[in-house]
Order: C-alpha cells, then structure tokens, then sequence
C-alpha cells in the first residue's frame, strides 16, 4: 500500500473531524450533506472543500476522505470497512476517542513546558545583565549575546530534523534506536500502533492478509518496518499470527513480548483475537502514557536545575557583581 501524499491532520482537527461526522450520521445524514457542513480550522479547509467537491461527483466516502487528505490511508480502510457492514457511526466514534486521547496527552506534555520555556527565556537575558550593567558591552551587544544561545538551539534542532528526514531508511533511524530510554521508547510505541491498527481492522471486519500491510504502513521507522513486513509472509505461508510474531527481531527486545503471544494465542483460540490486543494495546498506551508522565513530571526539574546553574554561572563571571581587576593595574 503506497503513503498517502498529504500529511495527516492534527490528533485535535481528527478528533473534530470524526466527532461531527460521527454525530452526523447518527442524525442520519448522508455523506455528502455531512461534508456540506462539516466545520473545521481554517488550516483545514481546503481538505474539507475537496472532500466535498469529490463527495458531489459520487465518490464513496471513505476514497473522498482519503484522496482529500482528511482521512489518513488506515482510516480510510476502516471506514470502508464499517460502510460495507452498515454504518461508519461507531468507527467514527472509535475514531475519535483514539485522537482525542492522542491529542490530550500532546497538550499536556505540551502545557508542562510552557513554564521551562519561559523560564529558559528569562535567563537568556539575565545572563549577560552583568556584562551590560558593569560596561563590557553595548545594548546592541548585550542582545546579541542574549540571542544568541536561542539562534545557535533553533539551528541545531532544525538541523536534526533535517538530518533525519535526509538519512530516511538509512542507518540514522537505527542509531536512533540505540539511545537509552528514547529507543526502547520508539520502538514500543511503533509496536502498540501497529497492533492498535491491526486490531481496529480485525474488528471492522477486516481480513488478517488485507489488515497486515495496512497495519505496517503505521509503523514510521524503517528497520521496525522491516522486520514486522515478515509477518504477512508468514501468515500467507500458514502460520498463525502468535507463531508469526515469535521470530520478530524487535518484538524480541521487548519486555511484554511473552505477554503479547499469549493474549494472540488465546485471542485465536477463542476467536476473540481482536477483543485480545485492544486489551494488550490498552496495557501498552498505559504504559507508555505513565513513561511520558514520568518525562512531563522531572522533564521540566531538570530543565530547572540546568537553567538555574547556568544562570549562577553567568552572574559569577559576567564581571557585573564582580568585576574584574584590569590587567594594567
């Protein structure tokens, strides 16, 4: 299955998106009334108006969505599935619980940094204060060394992404993967999407061969990609999907690995595999929610104390409370 070309939308923007759709038609709307006065961000508005105009021209929902970019390739699929079975209401409803729930634990990591940022702000113009107050340097000069520091960050940050999307499939993604905490990180979150999704497709009626590569599409780094682009092989040749996860490289470093066979071995066993990795998936976004508590917790104390030691190391040696005895004296 090929990547779609737009970029999704927000978890916030999807989350509207498939609560009124969701409410739509359990109004009973049809689709292409229900995009007529579907309401969004401006950012958004230019999908909602060529989902519309492929709606009018008797495009399904699920293709229009897709091709407009305000559906994601995965979703697209489920909601077709759902539509072949009757009504996409309760995916819909699915769907949105699933964004609201990403867009949530985004806005808090993001409202636990407003206070570090601000502070970090505040510090890069208390720092050089000492140099301004004791003459060394001019206010033009003082900004300079007070923006300094944000110039030469924004640079490396831009630069790291940049080197990232440049070095795409390449050996950066697995060095990425080699970092302490941060790998182990990555590679259980692209695990629990990846069998979030195949469980979403399973309970729409999905088959396991038609869900296993739209599945992978999930999945953003390669390597991982990779190694789980086996299981496909290994369900068309017989195996079951508990046999087929067992040899996966990455599922093997993991620490819920026997865990995640036994719910699949029980799931197919009582043909309740779908039911079985929601509760593995769940278990795992608590998990990975309490680790990104854990960094939104003593992330911004770190943060802090660096500041804090930074800050005291420039009052120090700024040579504004102290200043320095000329070298001809």
């Amino acid at each position: 299955m090929s990547r779609s070309p737009h970029k999704p939308l927000s978890f916030q923007l999807r989350a509207e998106l498939y609560t009124q759709l969701a409410q739509m038609e359990i109004a009973g709307l049809p689709f292409s009334k229900a995009f007529a006065i579907l309401q969004l961000a401006p950012s958004a508005a230019s999908r909602v108006d060529a989902a519309r105009k492929l709606a009018a021209r008797g495009v399904d929902p699920a293709k229009a969505g897709e091709r407009s970019g305000l559906f994601t390739l995965l979703e697209s699929r489920l909601i077709a599935a759902a539509l072949s079975a009757g009504s996409p209401a309760a995916m819909y409803r699915r769907l949105a619980d699933l964004n609201t729930q990403r867009a949530m634990q985004l806005a808090a990591m993001k409202s636990r940094m407003m206070m570090p940022m601000f502070v970090f702000l505040l510090a890069l113009f208390i720092q050089p204060l000492p140099q301004l107050i004791g003459g060394t340097v001019s206010v033009a000069g003082y900004l300079v060394l007070a923006l300094r520091p944000l110039l030469v960050l924004g640079l490396a940050f831009f630069g790291v992404r940049w080197l990232f999307a440049l070095l795409r499939d390449r050996p950066a993604e697995a060095l990425l993967l080699q970092v302490p905490l941060i790998g182990p990180l990555i590679v259980r979150r692209n695990v629990r999407d990846f069998l979030e999704s195949l469980a979403l497709m399973l309970e729409a009626g999905i088959s396991m061969l038609d869900a296993l590569p739209a599945a992978l599409e999930t999945i953003e780094i390669s390597p991982i990609r990779r190694d789980f682009a086996q299981i496909a092989v290994r369900v068309e040749n017989g195996a079951t999907l508990a046999d087929a996860l067992k040899g996966l490289a990455f599922l093997n470093k993991s620490n819920n690995r026997m865990r995640l066979v036994e719910f699949v071995t029980t799931g197919e066993a009582s043909g309740k595999l779908s039911e079985m990795l929601v509760r593995h998936t769940n278990m795992e976004t608590e998990a990975i929610n309490a680790f990104y508590q854990q960094l939104a917790d003593w992330g911004p104390r770190i943060f802090y104390g660096l500041i804090m030691l930074w800050m005291a190391y420039g009052l120090l040696t700024g040579g504004g409370f102290m200043p320095k005895v000329p070298k001809d004296l």
